[in-house]
C-alpha cells in the first residue's frame, strides 16, 4: 500500500496548519454557533436545578403563583436552549459544507494546475480523498464547537453542585476530566485506523474504475478470473481496514459511555446517601439525580468531538498534499484570462513569437524553433519520447536541459499555469470530451460564442454529429470524437496551438479535407500551430517540418523535401 509523501519535506503544508485554515477561513460563523452550542448546554444543565426547586417550592407548600413560575422558568429554558442548539447546528452544518467545498475546489484547481500534483496516485484515489477525506477534515469545524460546548455543560454541572454540595462538586471536577483526557489520549490510534481506512477505500474505489473502463479488453483475453481475484483482494484489505477504524471507534466510544455511566452512577449513588442522612433535602436530591443523568451529554459532546477531530487529522493528511506548496494556493488570477472566465482578450505576449532555441532535453539534441502568429509547423519524431518531450516543453511542464523555450523572452516554465495554458493550448492525442451535450463539450473556459463553436465543427467536419452525448461522448466513434477535438481547439483559438496526431482515425477523403480547414483556418485565426504526426496531409499543408530522426537529430525542410530521406519517408508513408 502506497504513502503519502511527508508533508514537511515536500513542501506541503502539514495537517494541522489545514486544520487550523479551515477554522480560522469559518472564524465567525464557528464563533457564533460555538456560542449558540454553549448556551445550549448551560441551559440544558440548568433545567435540573429548575426542576429541583420547583420541587422543593412544591414539597415545602408554596403557592400556585410560585409553581407556575418555575413551570415558565423551565419552559423559558427550553425555548433558549432550543434556539441556540438550532442556531449552532444551522452554522455549523453550513460551515462544513463551504469547507468541504473549499477543500475539494483548491484541491481539484491544483490537480488540474499542476499535473505533478497528481502524479503517484489513480483517479480513484484521489475522488476517494476529494469526497470523503475532503468531508472529514472540514468536520473539524463541527468539532471544536462539541468540545467547547460540552466542556461548558460540565462546568455549569459542577457549578451546580458545588452550590449543593462542597464534597459533590469536587467530586465531579476531580473525577470527569482525567477520564476526557484518557479519551483524548487514546485518539492517535483511531486517528490512524481511520487514515489507514482512507487509503485502502481509494485503491479499492481505483481498482474498481480501472476494471470498469479495461472490461470489454478482460472479456476478450479471458481476464475476468483474475480480476475478480484482484479485486477481492483489494476489497477484503478495505474490509480489514474498516473493521480496524470501527474497533477503534467503538473503543472511544466505549470509554465515553463508560465514563459516563461511572459518573452518573457515583453521583446518584452519593446524592441518595447525602439525602437519606440529611445533608441535602428532597429539591436538592432531584437536582442532583437529574444532574447526574445529564452528565452523559457533554461527555459523550467531548468524546465525538475528539472522534471528530481525529477523523478531521486523518482527512486532513490525505488531502494536504494537494493544498500546497503555498505559491500555487492563495495567489489570486491576475486577470480574467488566467482566472479562466472570459475569452482571453489579445495581448502584447499574443503576439510574441515561440522560440526554442537549441534544445536539448532527454532524445532530442539542439532543437531550434520559432513559432511566429500564422506560422504552422510539422513535427516528426521517430521516436515517442522525444514527441512526448517536445510537447511537455510547450506546455511548460518541463525546461529543457540545454537551450531556452521562450515566449515574449520569458522562459516557459517560469510562466504562470493557467496564463500559459490560455496562450499555448497542448492537445494530447488521447481525448476527453466534458459535459452532456456538444455545446457544452466545446467551453474551455472562454466564453466561445455560438458563431465560432459552429464554425469550428464546420472546419472539423463534425457539423452533423448528434448535441446529445453520453459520458465522455462514448456514442460518438473515435473519429468523430478527434473531429470534436479539433474543433474544441480551434473555437479556443489560442495564439499557439500545439496538437499530437489529431486526424489518426480518420478515414483518408476526411482527414485530406480536415486537414486543410485547419491549417487555413489557423492562418486565419492568425494563430501559430504545432502538429506532431506523420500525417502527409497535415504535413504537407505545414510551412515547414521538423525530422527527429531516432538519434535526436533534427532536419528542418519542407514535407517534399524530407520525402528524399529515407526515416522519413519510411515515418510518414507506413
Amino acid at each position: 500500500m502506497t504513502e503519502f509523501v511527508p508533508a514537511r519535506t515536500a513542501g506541503i503544508p502539514p495537517p494541522r496548519e489545514v486544520l487550523r485554515t479551515v477554522l480560522r477561513r469559518q472564524a465567525r460563523p464557528l464563533t457564533i454557533a460555538a456560542v449558540g452550542s454553549c448556551v445550549h448546554q448551560a441551559c440544558e444543565a440548568l433545567v435540573p436545578l429548575a426542576i429541583g426547586l420547583a420541587v422543593q417550592n412544591a414539597v415545602a407548600g408554596g403557592d400556585l403563583s410560585d409553581a407556575l413560575l418555575a413551570v415558565a422558568g423551565v419552559l423559558a429554558l427550553f425555548a433558549v436552549l432550543a434556539t441556540g442548539g438550532g442556531l449552532a447546528f444551522y452554522l455549523n452544518a453550513r460551515s462544513v459544507s463551504r469547507e468541504a467545498h473549499r477543500l475539494r475546489s483548491d484541491a481539484t484547481a491544483r490537480i488540474l494546475a499542476d499535473p505533478a500534483a497528481g502524479a503517484g496516485r489513480t483517479a480513484g484515489e484521489w475522488a476517494s480523498v476529494l469526497t470523503s477525506d475532503a468531508t472529514a477534515t472540514a468536520q473539524a469545524a463541527r468539532a471544536r464547537s462539541n468540545v467547547v460546548s460540552g466542556a461548558v455543560g460540565l462546568a455549569v454541572t459542577a457549578a451546580v453542585l458545588l452550590r449543593i454540595d462542597l464534597w459533590l462538586g469536587l467530586g465531579t471536577l476531580l473525577t470527569v476530566p482525567p477520564l476526557i483526557l484518557g479519551i483524548d489520549a487514546i485518539s492517535p490510534r483511531l486517528e490512524a485506523r481511520l487514515r489507514e481506512r482512507s487509503q485502502a477505500a481509494g485503491l479499492a474505489a481505483a481498482l474498481a474504475a480501472e476494471l470498469v473502463r479495461a472490461l470489454a479488453p478482460l472479456r476478450a483475453f479471458g481476464g475476468t478470473g483474475e480480476a475478480l481475484r484482484r479485486y477481492r483482494a483489494a476489497t477484503a484489505r478495505c474490509l480489514d481496514a474498516d473493521l480496524a477504524a470501527a474497533s477503534a471507534n467503538a473503543v472511544v466510544a466505549a470509554v465515553g459511555l463508560v465514563s459516563t455511566a461511572f459518573v452518573t452512577v457515583a453521583i446518584a449513588a452519593a446524592a441518595g446517601w447525602m439525602a437519606f442522612n440529611g445533608r441535602i433535602d428532597v429539591g436538592q436530591f432531584v437536582t442532583v439525580v437529574a444532574m447526574a443523568s445529564f452528565v452523559g451529554d457533554p461527555v459523550s459532546r467531548i468524546a465525538f468531538g475528539v472522534q471528530q477531530l481525529s477523523a478531521a487529522r486523518a482527512g486532513a493528511a490525505r488531502i494536504a498534499p494537494l493544498l500546497g506548496p503555498p505559491p500555487l494556493l492563495g495567489t489570486p488570477p491576475r486577470d480574467d484570462a488566467e482566472r479562466g472566465h472570459g475569452h482571453a482578450a489579445p495581448t502584447g505576449l499574443d503576439q510574441e513569437p515561440v522560440i526554442l532555441e537549441n534544445v536539448s532535453a532527454g532524445p532530442i539534441r539542439a532543437l531550434t524553433l520559432r513559432l511566429d502568429p500564422g506560422a504552422a509547423v510539422g513535427v516528426v519524431a521517430v521516436d515517442p519520447a522525444a514527441a512526448a518531450t517536445l510537447l511537455a516543453i510547450l506546455s511548460g511542464r518541463q525546461a529543457p536541459s540545454t537551450g531556452s523555450a521562450r515566449l515574449g523572452g520569458r522562459p516557459l516554465h517560469a510562466i504562470a499555469r493557467h496564463g500559459l495554458d490560455f496562450r499555448i493550448l497542448v492537445v494530447p492525442h488521447q481525448i476527453h470530451l466534458l459535459g452532456r451535450t456538444l455545446t457544452e463539450a466545446l467551453q474551455t473556459g472562454r466564453d466561445t460564442d455560438p458563431a465560432r463553436m459552429r464554425a469550428a465543427l464546420a472546419t472539423a467536419s463534425a457539423a452533423d454529429l448528434p448535441e446529445q452525448l453520453t459520458e465522455a461522448g462514448a456514442n460518438l466513434s473515435g473519429g468523430q470524437r478527434q473531429r470534436v477535438a479539433v474543433a474544441r481547439a480551434l473555437a479556443a483559438e489560442p495564439a499557439v496551438l500545439v496538437l499530437s496526431d489529431p486526424l489518426t482515425a480518420l478515414d483518408a477523403v476526411t482527414e485530406d479535407q480536415v486537414a486543410a480547414r485547419l491549417i487555413a483556418t489557423r492562418r486565419a485565426q492568425g494563430g501559430a500551430t504545432v502538429v506532431l504526426t506523420t500525417s502527409p496531409p497535415l504535413l504537407s499543408r505545414c510551412d515547414h517540418v521538423l525530422y527527429i530522426d531516432a538519434q535526436g537529430t533534427v532536419l528542418d525542410a519542407a514535407h517534399a523535401e524530407l520525402m528524399s530521406e529515407p526515416g522519413y519517408a519510411a515515418a510518414v508513408l507506413r
